[in-house]
Protein backbone atom coordinates (compact mmCIF):
# COMPACT_ATOMS: atom_id res chain seq x y z
CA UNK A 1 0.00 0.00 0.00
CA UNK A 2 1.51 3.27 -1.55
CA UNK A 3 1.95 6.32 1.31
CA UNK A 4 0.67 9.70 0.08
CA UNK A 5 1.52 11.50 3.21
CA UNK A 6 4.62 9.88 5.41
CA UNK A 7 8.04 9.57 4.01
CA UNK A 8 10.69 8.57 5.12
CA UNK A 9 10.79 9.72 8.53
CA UNK A 10 7.31 10.52 9.45
CA UNK A 11 5.33 13.45 8.11
CA UNK A 12 7.58 16.49 7.14
CA UNK A 13 7.14 19.95 5.40
CA UNK A 14 6.67 23.55 5.36
CA UNK A 15 4.43 24.87 8.26
CA UNK A 16 1.90 26.13 6.73
CA UNK A 17 2.01 24.16 3.67
CA UNK A 18 -1.13 21.74 2.37
CA UNK A 19 0.71 19.08 5.35
CA UNK A 20 2.04 20.64 7.97
CA UNK A 21 -0.51 22.51 9.54
CA UNK A 22 -3.29 22.23 12.49
CA UNK A 23 -5.90 21.31 10.55
CA UNK A 24 -4.19 18.21 9.12
CA UNK A 25 -2.46 17.74 11.82
CA UNK A 26 -5.72 17.35 14.14
CA UNK A 27 -7.64 14.83 11.07
CA UNK A 28 -4.10 12.93 10.62
CA UNK A 29 -4.40 12.35 15.11
CA UNK A 30 -8.02 11.62 14.49
CA UNK A 31 -7.07 8.81 12.45
CA UNK A 32 -4.43 7.74 14.47
CA UNK A 33 -6.89 7.15 17.14
CA UNK A 34 -9.24 5.26 14.89
CA UNK A 35 -6.36 3.00 13.65
CA UNK A 36 -5.53 1.95 17.35
CA UNK A 37 -9.26 1.46 17.82
CA UNK A 38 -9.33 -1.03 14.44
CA UNK A 39 -6.29 -2.82 16.24
CA UNK A 40 -8.56 -3.13 19.66
CA UNK A 41 -6.71 -0.05 21.52
CA UNK A 42 -9.86 2.18 22.61
CA UNK A 43 -8.85 5.00 24.73
CA UNK A 44 -5.40 4.11 24.51
CA UNK A 45 -2.57 6.90 26.14
CA UNK A 46 -0.89 8.63 23.12
CA UNK A 47 2.34 10.79 24.46
CA UNK A 48 3.30 13.53 22.04
CA UNK A 49 6.71 15.43 22.60
CA UNK A 50 7.94 18.17 20.37
CA UNK A 51 11.24 20.17 19.44
CA UNK A 52 11.62 23.74 19.87
CA UNK A 53 10.56 25.13 16.83
CA UNK A 54 7.83 27.95 17.15
CA UNK A 55 4.75 25.93 15.37
CA UNK A 56 5.56 22.91 17.36
CA UNK A 57 2.93 23.91 20.65
CA UNK A 58 0.22 24.76 18.18
CA UNK A 59 1.04 21.51 16.19
CA UNK A 60 1.25 19.46 19.88
CA UNK A 61 -2.67 20.75 20.18
CA UNK A 62 -4.14 20.23 17.10
CA UNK A 63 -2.60 16.70 16.58
CA UNK A 64 -3.68 16.00 20.05
CA UNK A 65 -7.46 17.89 19.62
CA UNK A 66 -7.86 15.27 16.66
CA UNK A 67 -6.55 12.01 18.90
CA UNK A 68 -9.02 13.29 21.48
CA UNK A 69 -11.96 13.62 19.04
CA UNK A 70 -10.99 9.93 17.62
CA UNK A 71 -11.21 8.16 21.22
CA UNK A 72 -7.35 8.53 22.48
CA UNK A 73 -6.10 10.06 25.49
CA UNK A 74 -3.37 12.72 24.80
CA UNK A 75 -0.81 13.47 26.69
CA UNK A 76 2.01 16.27 26.22
CA UNK A 77 5.26 15.57 27.08
CA UNK A 78 6.57 19.07 25.65
CA UNK A 79 9.69 20.06 24.87
CA UNK A 80 12.28 16.67 24.76
CA UNK A 81 14.56 14.84 22.11
CA UNK A 82 12.77 12.09 19.59
CA UNK A 83 14.42 9.40 21.56
CA UNK A 84 12.84 10.58 24.92
CA UNK A 85 9.45 9.89 23.35
CA UNK A 86 10.38 6.28 21.68
CA UNK A 87 11.49 5.88 26.02
CA UNK A 88 7.96 7.14 27.20
CA UNK A 89 5.76 5.27 24.89
CA UNK A 90 8.08 1.82 25.57
CA UNK A 91 8.14 2.65 29.27
CA UNK A 92 5.05 4.55 30.09
CA UNK A 93 2.36 2.09 29.18
CA UNK A 94 1.40 4.46 26.30
CA UNK A 95 -0.18 3.12 22.80
CA UNK A 96 1.67 5.50 20.27
CA UNK A 97 4.32 8.44 20.85
CA UNK A 98 3.94 10.77 18.63
CA UNK A 99 7.24 13.72 17.93
CA UNK A 100 6.83 16.90 16.77
CA UNK A 101 9.86 17.47 14.60
CA UNK A 102 11.52 18.46 11.13
CA UNK A 103 14.51 17.21 12.45
CA UNK A 104 17.72 18.50 11.22
CA UNK A 105 15.40 20.84 8.49
CA UNK A 106 14.74 24.39 9.16
CA UNK A 107 12.90 26.40 11.41
CA UNK A 108 10.26 27.20 8.97
CA UNK A 109 9.52 23.33 8.76
CA UNK A 110 8.11 20.71 11.03
CA UNK A 111 6.29 17.61 10.55
CA UNK A 112 5.54 14.47 13.35
CA UNK A 113 7.04 11.03 13.66
CA UNK A 114 5.00 8.01 15.08
CA UNK A 115 6.60 5.09 17.50
CA UNK A 116 4.87 2.10 18.28
CA UNK A 117 4.09 0.69 22.01
CA UNK A 118 7.78 -0.95 21.71
CA UNK A 119 9.27 2.58 21.33
CA UNK A 120 10.28 1.62 17.51
CA UNK A 121 8.65 3.86 14.69
CA UNK A 122 5.94 2.56 12.78
CA UNK A 123 6.14 0.17 10.03
CA UNK A 124 5.82 1.63 6.42
CA UNK A 125 2.27 -0.61 6.13
CA UNK A 126 1.05 0.75 9.36
CA UNK A 127 1.50 4.23 8.32
CA UNK A 128 -0.41 3.38 5.03
CA UNK A 129 -3.44 2.62 7.46
CA UNK A 130 -3.33 5.58 9.32
CA UNK A 131 -3.57 7.67 5.97
CA UNK A 132 -6.54 5.44 4.97
CA UNK A 133 -8.50 6.62 7.73
CA UNK A 134 -7.79 10.13 7.12
CA UNK A 135 -10.98 12.29 6.25
CA UNK A 136 -10.86 14.10 3.47
CA UNK A 137 -12.25 16.94 4.89
CA UNK A 138 -11.74 18.59 8.95
CA UNK A 139 -13.67 17.51 11.67
CA UNK A 140 -15.67 20.29 13.47
CA UNK A 141 -13.61 22.37 15.64
CA UNK A 142 -13.90 20.38 19.02
CA UNK A 143 -13.62 22.65 22.24
CA UNK A 144 -10.14 20.55 23.17
CA UNK A 145 -8.59 22.12 19.89
CA UNK A 146 -8.41 25.80 22.29
CA UNK A 147 -6.82 23.78 25.53
CA UNK A 148 -3.62 22.86 26.56
CA UNK A 149 -3.05 19.16 26.82
CA UNK A 150 -2.58 17.07 30.13
CA UNK A 151 1.13 17.17 30.78
CA UNK A 152 3.33 14.51 31.78
CA UNK A 153 7.11 14.95 32.79
CA UNK A 154 9.98 12.43 31.37
CA UNK A 155 12.90 14.39 31.35
CA UNK A 156 14.79 13.46 34.20
CA UNK A 157 14.10 9.65 34.33
CA UNK A 158 15.27 10.11 30.61
CA UNK A 159 18.39 12.18 31.77
CA UNK A 160 18.89 9.48 34.98
CA UNK A 161 19.05 6.57 32.26
CA UNK A 162 21.38 7.58 29.66
CA UNK A 163 23.68 8.76 32.78
CA UNK A 164 23.61 5.46 34.06
CA UNK A 165 25.42 4.07 30.55
CA UNK A 166 28.62 5.22 32.14
CA UNK A 167 30.07 4.30 35.86
CA UNK A 168 29.94 7.44 38.07
CA UNK A 169 32.10 10.38 37.22
CA UNK A 170 33.19 8.78 34.43
CA UNK A 171 34.21 11.62 32.52
CA UNK A 172 35.65 13.71 35.23
CA UNK A 173 38.26 15.90 33.79
CA UNK A 174 37.15 15.58 30.51
CA UNK A 175 36.32 18.57 28.18
CA UNK A 176 34.12 18.56 25.47
CA UNK A 177 32.31 20.58 23.39
CA UNK A 178 28.87 20.14 23.17
CA UNK A 179 26.49 21.61 20.10
CA UNK A 180 22.62 20.84 21.16
CA UNK A 181 21.96 23.20 17.43
CA UNK A 182 19.26 24.86 19.61
CA UNK A 183 17.33 22.10 19.56
CA UNK A 184 15.14 19.93 21.98
CA UNK A 185 18.52 18.14 23.63
CA UNK A 186 19.51 21.83 25.24
CA UNK A 187 18.43 20.79 28.76
CA UNK A 188 19.06 16.58 28.62
CA UNK A 189 22.51 16.37 26.72
CA UNK A 190 23.89 18.98 28.85
CA UNK A 191 23.13 17.62 31.87
CA UNK A 192 23.93 13.87 31.20
CA UNK A 193 27.73 15.18 30.19
CA UNK A 194 27.93 16.85 33.44
CA UNK A 195 26.44 14.18 35.58
CA UNK A 196 29.42 12.15 34.86
CA UNK A 197 31.74 15.22 35.44
CA UNK A 198 32.40 16.52 32.32
CA UNK A 199 33.84 20.23 31.99
CA UNK A 200 31.65 21.35 28.75
CA UNK A 201 31.90 23.94 26.05
CA UNK A 202 28.34 24.44 24.65
CA UNK A 203 27.33 26.34 21.58
CA UNK A 204 23.65 26.01 19.94
CA UNK A 205 22.07 25.93 23.51
CA UNK A 206 20.00 29.45 23.41
CA UNK A 207 16.61 28.32 21.09
CA UNK A 208 14.56 30.94 20.91
CA UNK A 209 11.63 29.09 18.37
CA UNK A 210 13.24 30.37 15.38
CA UNK A 211 16.88 29.31 15.42
CA UNK A 212 16.97 25.55 15.56
CA UNK A 213 20.03 23.77 13.12
CA UNK A 214 20.83 27.72 12.22
CA UNK A 215 24.44 27.59 11.73
CA UNK A 216 24.87 24.89 13.88
CA UNK A 217 24.06 21.58 14.87
CA UNK A 218 25.05 18.09 13.24
CA UNK A 219 24.44 19.97 9.75
CA UNK A 220 27.01 22.64 10.39
CA UNK A 221 29.95 20.33 12.30
CA UNK A 222 32.57 23.36 11.60
CA UNK A 223 31.25 25.67 14.47
CA UNK A 224 31.34 22.48 16.87
CA UNK A 225 35.49 21.78 15.03
CA UNK A 226 36.20 25.59 15.96
CA UNK A 227 34.87 25.38 19.27
CA UNK A 228 36.70 21.68 20.12
CA UNK A 229 40.10 23.73 19.13
CA UNK A 230 39.34 27.42 20.81
CA UNK A 231 38.68 25.07 24.00
CA UNK A 232 41.60 22.40 23.51
CA UNK A 233 38.28 19.07 23.76
CA UNK A 234 39.21 15.89 23.95
CA UNK A 235 36.12 15.36 21.73
CA UNK A 236 33.30 17.17 20.34
CA UNK A 237 29.49 16.09 19.83
CA UNK A 238 27.09 17.86 17.25
CA UNK A 239 23.51 16.50 17.83
CA UNK A 240 20.80 17.82 15.54
CA UNK A 241 17.26 19.70 16.24
CA UNK A 242 15.34 16.73 17.93
CA UNK A 243 18.50 14.67 18.60
CA UNK A 244 18.38 11.12 17.56
CA UNK A 245 21.55 11.72 15.81
CA UNK A 246 25.27 13.37 16.12
CA UNK A 247 27.92 13.76 14.38
CA UNK A 248 31.20 13.48 16.53
CA UNK A 249 35.03 15.58 16.35
CA UNK A 250 37.89 13.96 17.19
CA UNK A 251 40.26 16.58 19.29
CA UNK A 252 41.79 17.82 16.00
CA UNK A 253 39.36 19.04 14.81
CA UNK A 254 38.72 16.85 12.38
CA UNK A 255 34.93 15.77 11.92
CA UNK A 256 33.52 11.97 11.84
CA UNK A 257 30.39 10.84 10.22
CA UNK A 258 27.90 8.04 10.98
CA UNK A 259 30.47 5.64 9.26
CA UNK A 260 33.29 6.38 11.56
CA UNK A 261 31.13 6.29 14.29
CA UNK A 262 29.92 2.94 13.61
CA UNK A 263 33.24 1.46 12.41
CA UNK A 264 34.51 2.54 15.94
CA UNK A 265 32.01 1.04 17.81
CA UNK A 266 32.13 -2.30 16.24
CA UNK A 267 35.17 -3.44 15.48
CA UNK A 268 35.82 -2.00 19.52
CA UNK A 269 32.40 -4.73 19.87
CA UNK A 270 34.32 -7.42 18.11
CA UNK A 271 37.50 -7.02 19.69
CA UNK A 272 35.46 -7.95 23.11
CA UNK A 273 33.46 -10.24 21.30
CA UNK A 274 30.31 -8.38 21.97
CA UNK A 275 28.72 -7.81 19.32
CA UNK A 276 25.39 -9.60 18.27
CA UNK A 277 25.96 -12.26 15.70
CA UNK A 278 29.08 -10.21 15.01
CA UNK A 279 27.05 -8.16 12.66
CA UNK A 280 26.55 -4.24 12.09
CA UNK A 281 23.95 -3.05 9.97
CA UNK A 282 24.37 0.36 7.68
CA UNK A 283 22.30 1.64 4.58
CA UNK A 284 23.22 1.41 1.29
CA UNK A 285 24.51 4.96 1.76
CA UNK A 286 27.33 4.07 3.81
CA UNK A 287 31.04 3.65 2.32
CA UNK A 288 32.21 0.48 1.59
CA UNK A 289 35.07 0.78 3.53
CA UNK A 290 32.73 0.25 6.05
CA UNK A 291 32.49 -2.85 5.05
CA UNK A 292 36.03 -3.68 4.92
CA UNK A 293 36.63 -2.43 8.32
CA UNK A 294 34.01 -5.17 9.69
CA UNK A 295 35.43 -7.77 7.69
CA UNK A 296 38.79 -7.34 8.81
CA UNK A 297 37.70 -7.51 12.26
CA UNK A 298 35.95 -10.57 11.76
CA UNK A 299 32.58 -9.31 11.81
CA UNK A 300 30.04 -8.72 8.57
CA UNK A 301 28.10 -5.63 7.36
CA UNK A 302 24.26 -5.55 6.26
CA UNK A 303 22.70 -3.04 4.29
CA UNK A 304 19.51 -1.80 4.72
CA UNK A 305 17.35 0.87 2.47
CA UNK A 306 18.34 5.15 3.98
CA UNK A 307 16.42 5.16 7.43
CA UNK A 308 17.36 4.82 10.70
CA UNK A 309 13.47 2.52 10.73
CA UNK A 310 14.68 0.50 7.92
CA UNK A 311 17.76 0.30 9.84
CA UNK A 312 15.90 -0.91 12.92
CA UNK A 313 13.65 -3.40 11.06
CA UNK A 314 17.06 -4.90 9.46
CA UNK A 315 18.45 -4.91 12.95
CA UNK A 316 15.99 -6.90 14.26
CA UNK A 317 15.83 -9.85 11.35
CA UNK A 318 19.52 -10.15 11.66
CA UNK A 319 19.54 -10.52 15.71
CA UNK A 320 22.22 -7.45 15.44
CA UNK A 321 21.88 -4.65 17.97
CA UNK A 322 24.07 -2.22 16.46
CA UNK A 323 23.59 -0.36 13.11
CA UNK A 324 23.21 3.21 11.96
CA UNK A 325 23.52 5.78 9.02
CA UNK A 326 26.39 7.85 8.00
CA UNK A 327 24.49 11.35 8.35
CA UNK A 328 24.64 10.15 12.37
CA UNK A 329 21.77 8.12 13.30
CA UNK A 330 23.43 5.58 15.40
CA UNK A 331 20.46 2.64 16.76
CA UNK A 332 21.93 0.28 19.99
CA UNK A 333 19.26 -1.46 20.71
CA UNK A 334 21.09 -2.81 24.40
CA UNK A 335 19.58 0.60 25.07
CA UNK A 336 17.25 2.24 23.13
CA UNK A 337 15.07 0.60 19.83
CA UNK A 338 15.81 4.41 17.67
CA UNK A 339 18.43 6.12 17.30
CA UNK A 340 19.76 8.22 20.37
CA UNK A 341 22.47 10.84 19.30
CA UNK A 342 23.49 11.07 23.07
CA UNK A 343 23.66 7.41 23.45
CA UNK A 344 25.91 7.46 20.44
CA UNK A 345 28.63 9.87 21.85
CA UNK A 346 28.48 8.51 25.21
CA UNK A 347 29.37 4.88 23.99
CA UNK A 348 32.24 6.24 21.55
CA UNK A 349 33.33 7.91 24.83
CA UNK A 350 33.30 4.54 26.86
CA UNK A 351 35.60 3.35 23.92
CA UNK A 352 37.97 6.41 24.26
CA UNK A 353 38.13 5.38 27.94
CA UNK A 354 38.46 1.73 28.05
CA UNK A 355 41.45 1.58 25.29
CA UNK A 356 42.66 4.90 26.66
CA UNK A 357 42.96 6.16 22.57
CA UNK A 358 42.01 9.40 21.73
CA UNK A 359 39.18 9.90 19.12
CA UNK A 360 42.02 10.85 16.08
CA UNK A 361 43.30 7.79 16.36
CA UNK A 362 39.90 5.11 16.78
CA UNK A 363 38.98 6.51 13.55
CA UNK A 364 41.53 5.27 11.96
CA UNK A 365 39.95 1.81 11.58
CA UNK A 366 37.62 3.31 8.48
CA UNK A 367 39.63 3.59 5.66
CA UNK A 368 36.90 5.11 2.96
CA UNK A 369 36.88 4.16 -0.55
CA UNK A 370 36.92 7.73 -2.71
CA UNK A 371 33.12 8.87 -2.73
CA UNK A 372 31.05 11.84 -3.96
CA UNK A 373 27.67 12.71 -3.99
CA UNK A 374 25.28 15.27 -4.98
CA UNK A 375 21.60 16.92 -4.58
CA UNK A 376 19.59 18.05 -6.89
CA UNK A 377 16.50 19.71 -6.39
CA UNK A 378 13.48 18.98 -8.67
CA UNK A 379 10.36 20.38 -9.49
CA UNK A 380 9.19 16.48 -9.75
CA UNK A 381 10.20 13.17 -8.83
CA UNK A 382 9.84 11.51 -12.15
CA UNK A 383 10.49 7.14 -11.77
CA UNK A 384 14.05 7.08 -12.35
CA UNK A 385 13.36 3.77 -14.37
CA UNK A 386 11.05 6.49 -16.69
CA UNK A 387 14.53 8.54 -17.40
CA UNK A 388 16.81 7.19 -20.27
CA UNK A 389 19.29 8.62 -20.17
CA UNK A 390 19.46 8.46 -16.47
CA UNK A 391 19.36 4.72 -16.46
CA UNK A 392 22.03 4.41 -19.12
CA UNK A 393 24.06 6.58 -17.36
CA UNK A 394 23.62 4.19 -14.06
CA UNK A 395 24.24 0.95 -16.15
CA UNK A 396 27.35 2.36 -17.84
CA UNK A 397 28.99 3.23 -14.25
CA UNK A 398 27.86 0.29 -12.83
CA UNK A 399 29.86 -2.18 -15.85
CA UNK A 400 32.90 0.08 -15.49
CA UNK A 401 33.01 0.01 -11.62
CA UNK A 402 32.58 -3.55 -11.38
CA UNK A 403 33.37 -5.05 -7.73
CA UNK A 404 35.43 -1.45 -6.98
CA UNK A 405 32.65 0.77 -6.79
CA UNK A 406 28.92 1.11 -6.80
CA UNK A 407 26.25 3.90 -7.94
CA UNK A 408 22.99 4.93 -5.70
CA UNK A 409 20.88 7.36 -7.40
CA UNK A 410 17.43 7.75 -4.98
CA UNK A 411 14.74 10.25 -4.11
CA UNK A 412 15.22 11.79 -0.75
CA UNK A 413 11.88 10.61 1.37
CA UNK A 414 11.86 14.03 3.20
CA UNK A 415 12.42 16.48 0.61
CA UNK A 416 11.88 17.33 -3.15
CA UNK A 417 15.64 16.29 -4.09
CA UNK A 418 17.74 13.67 -6.42
CA UNK A 419 20.10 11.95 -4.67
CA UNK A 420 23.13 11.13 -6.38
CA UNK A 421 26.55 8.87 -5.11
CA UNK A 422 29.48 7.40 -6.39
CA UNK A 423 32.10 5.44 -5.13
CA UNK A 424 35.33 4.22 -6.63
CA UNK A 425 38.61 3.35 -6.59
CA UNK A 426 39.97 6.56 -7.37
CA UNK A 427 38.97 10.63 -7.21
CA UNK A 428 39.40 10.91 -10.89
CA UNK A 429 37.02 7.85 -11.94
CA UNK A 430 34.35 9.28 -9.06
CA UNK A 431 34.41 12.85 -10.26
CA UNK A 432 33.87 12.30 -13.71
CA UNK A 433 31.07 9.38 -12.84
CA UNK A 434 29.01 12.22 -10.51
CA UNK A 435 29.81 14.88 -13.40
CA UNK A 436 27.80 12.01 -15.98
CA UNK A 437 24.91 11.21 -13.79
CA UNK A 438 24.48 15.06 -12.85
CA UNK A 439 24.78 15.68 -16.66
CA UNK A 440 21.75 13.10 -17.53
CA UNK A 441 19.86 14.20 -14.56
CA UNK A 442 19.49 17.58 -15.94
CA UNK A 443 18.58 16.55 -19.22
CA UNK A 444 15.51 15.11 -17.99
CA UNK A 445 14.48 16.87 -14.87
CA UNK A 446 13.21 20.11 -14.13
CA UNK A 447 15.93 20.72 -11.42
CA UNK A 448 15.70 24.34 -9.46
Amino acid sequence: MQRLYFGTDGVRGPFGGPLVNEAFFSRLGEAAARWLASRGVQAGKVVIGRDTRGSGAALARALGAGLSRGGAHAVSLGIVPTPAVSRAARLGGAALGAAITASHNPASDNGVKFFGPDGGKLTDAEEAQIEALIGPEPGPKAAADDGELPGESVLETYIAAVTRMLPPDALRDWRIALDTANGATCATSPAVFRALGADLACIGDRPDGLNINEGVGSEHPGALAKLVLSHVARFGAAQDGDGDRCVLCDELGHVLDGDEVLAVLATHALSKGTLARKTLVVTVQSNMGVDRAIEAAGGRVVRSAVGDRYVAEAMRAEGATLGGESSGHIVSFDVSPTGDGLVAALKVAAVMAETGRPLSELRRVLVRFPQLSAALKVREKKPVASLPALTEAIGGLERELGKSGRVLVRYSGTEPKLRLLVEGPDEATVRSGIGRLEAAARSELEVL
